[in-house]
């Protein structure tokens, strides 16, 4: 039997308490990560910018809303829980500027300052005031400090812009897409670390990887389009440390084929995706379109949505005060059946054939063919209005058809 003295005794108290602190903070670390990136308008196919992040959250119920509180309208992706409008989490305005984030974890880490946590409340106010990378910079130039910041800032704006911006509490250093020294492919990438910070402290290497050899690939192929990173890339089950692609090990099951799903793009603590689509320089700005995946994007539809007067939005990702949005319900409730094990660390462990499987084709056939059918639909929409200017009648029209078709085939596809 073994004896301890009462210092002993204390010394293994704190160090247990040390250990569940570390573990803890782990656990929120892994699920305020996100990934994220930029393409500069002169390397697309299209030249017009592109803006993503896959959002990951412990706040699982996402949806958009629209904002005339500041210089400039905007629409954002907020929590559901924040019935004021207090944060934004991604989006754009009415000048074309957008922006969105991803948490650092390895600057600020000798700084004693409190406050924090203040990224949803900046992008706010930057979509309030900015219509400029330029504006973007004033802005955190003017900001008192400290200034409640550990993030990369991802921006691009109507002009041709589209940088990142590494930021602490007290500083913040940019890194220009458009620079081929920066971003010799004109896109840059980050994950939960920061360049500026210490090196391999953070968080989200393996998905930085993975992300790169993704864009990489696609470049190579010219291939890095609008549609391959928000139905493609968002959707990433690619282990870059392993070399393995789950995506394509395909089972003939349909239920019970599990893999451990911890360090893809697309993972349990995904919450929601945006992809903003900017404009060329001179193209009027209301042509900017957001593609939305209000909840896991395994499981939820891509709903491209547009700034316009009248700030409709359709109701499957938009809805008034803490209620859900239809779609984030639904995307919840199928990513529940692709990782059924409640206990433990079931949230690790994903059934592979609920999915997708080469018997019925899984979830993942059923989403890829309503997803194609509102792609389509909005294409055809899209195309009129690059030569018309947008059509807010046409829009809502639009909007309408989209509730009642996703409403119908959830239904239909899944019983709920």
């Amino acid at each position: 039997m073994f004896t301890f003295d009462v210092k002993t005794l204390l010394m293994l108290i704190y160090m247990r308490r040390i250990i569940t602190l570390s573990l803890s903070m782990f656990l929120v670390y892994s699920s305020l990560a996100c990934t994220t990136a930029i393409i500069s308008g002169k390397y697309t196919a299209d030249g017009r910018p592109i803006l993503w992040k896959l959002r990951d959250t412990d706040e699982f119920q996402n949806k958009l809303r629209y904002f005339t509180d500041g210089k400039y309208a905007y629409l954002g992706l907020v929590n559901t829980s924040d019935t004021q409008g207090t944060q934004v989490w991604g989006g754009f305005n009415s000048t074309g500027f957008a922006i969105m984030n991803s948490a650092s974890y390895n600057t600020n880490l000798t700084d004693t300052s409190k406050f924090a946590d203040q990224e949803g409340r900046i992008m706010k106010l930057a979509l309030q005031q900015c219509a400029s990378l330029a504006d973007f910079e004033q802005l955190l130039a003017s900001l008192p400090k400290p200034m409640g910041l550990n993030a990369n800032f991802g921006v691009i704006d109507a002009n041709g812009g589209a940088a990142y911006y590494e930021t602490d509490n007290y500083t913040f250093v940019k890194f220009d897409a458009n620079d081929p020294v920066v971003a010799p492919n004109g896109y840059i990438i980050r994950t939960n670390f920061s360049f500026t910070g210490k090196k391999d402290v953070g968080y989200g290497f393996i998905r930085y990887q993975s992300a790169t050899e993704l864009f990489s690939n696609a470049d190579a192929r010219g291939d890095l389009s609008l549609e391959m990173i928000y139905s493609t890339f968002s959707r990433s089950m690619y282990n870059s440390l392993l070399g393995v692609d789950y995506a394509t090990n395909v089972p003939q099951q349909t239920k019970g084929s599990f893999i451990a799903a911890e360090d893809f793009l697309c993972r349990y603590g995904t919450a929601s995706n945006i992809v903003v689509h900017g404009v060329k320089p001179g193209e009027n700005a209301n042509l900017t379109t957001m593609w939305a995946q209000v909840a896991f994007p395994l499981t939820t539809v891509n709903i491209p949505v547009w700034l316009t007067p009248n700030g409709d939005l359709p109701s499957v990702v938009s809805s008034k005060n803490d209620q859900h949005v239809l779609l984030a319900d639904y995307g919840m409730a199928l990513k529940s059946r692709i990782f059924p094990i409640e206990r433990g660390s079931g949230s690790k462990y994903f059934d592979m054939a609920i999915y997708q499987n080469s018997t019925n084709g899984g979830i993942r056939s059923q989403i890829e063919r309503m997803e194609a059918a509102v792609v389509s639909k909005a294409n055809t929409e899209f195309t009129k209005w690059r030569s018309t200017g947008i059509n807010p009648k046409q829009v809502k029209d639009f909007y309408d058809w989209v509730d009642s078709y996703v409403e119908k085939e959830y239904k239909e596809a899944f019983g709920l």
